[in-house]
């Protein structure tokens, strides 16, 4: 009996030992995290994460603030300028995610919904701050624009392809996506919010606290 306790005691701590970000055996650009609002004040911003806002009902973030590698970065700024001349800013939900806060979304994430949220063995695109998550405001009433579906809803309305809502929020959805891809973004089919950066393959999985970020 007690030789089996080790023994489960041990593979318990060798498991913990391997828990943590991927590593990968390639060249990677040197990580460049910047503030979003620090590019553009004028982006809003909305963090679910870092309030009870969300679908877990609990917070993962210590601060409402949203990180991003500068070249994607500026990217939105261009976004969020081109948008203007059409009436609308953007919403920013959610940037760079630590990993650990990957890990703890998967644990608490049924099975039949995992669809909507990154493996840790593998990392989120997130992780490497190349990933957004976004919508946008209507200028002429300071609201979040109606875009047929809410942020993080795990249904058939979140995906890209969902043609059975009201054609108004359907265009806005088309005209984000069409100022995001202008910039280098491209977005993800199961959610009309989350976009990739273009070069998120370059970058490393981090989980670096936003208090460590900059240091």
């Amino acid at each position: 009996m007690r030789r089996a306790f080790l023994s489960v005691l041990f593979l318990s701590l060798a498991l913990a030992a391997e828990e943590g970000p991927p590593k990968e055996m390639r060249p990677l650009r040197v990580p460049d995290l910047v503030e979003l609002v620090a590019l553009d004040p004028t982006i809003r911003l909305d963090v679910r994460y870092a309030s009870t806002k969300n679908e877990f009902g609990r917070p993962f973030y210590p601060e409402a603030r949203v990180f991003l590698q500068h070249p994607a970065a500026e990217a939105l700024a261009r976004v969020n300028r081109a948008l203007k001349d059409k009436g609308y800013a953007l919403l920013v939900f959610d940037g760079y995610r630590p990993w650990r806060v990957t890990k703890q979304f998967w644990d608490l994430t049924p099975d039949d919904k995992k669809i909507f949220v990154a493996n840790p063995k593998s990392g989120s695109r997130h992780n490497r701050g190349c990933a957004v998550d976004l919508s946008m405001v209507d200028l002429a009433t300071g609201k979040e624009a109606d875009m047929g579906g809410a942020y993080d809803e795990m249904s058939k309305r979140s995906y890209v392809t969902y043609e059975e809502g009201p054609k108004e929020a359907l265009k806005r959805r088309d005209l984000l996506r069409s100022a995001m891809e202008n910039e280098g973004f491209f977005v993800y089919p199961w959610e009309w919010w989350h976009f990739d950066w273009k070069d998120w393959r370059e970058y490393p999985v981090l989980d670096v606290p936003f208090s460590g970020i900059g240091k």
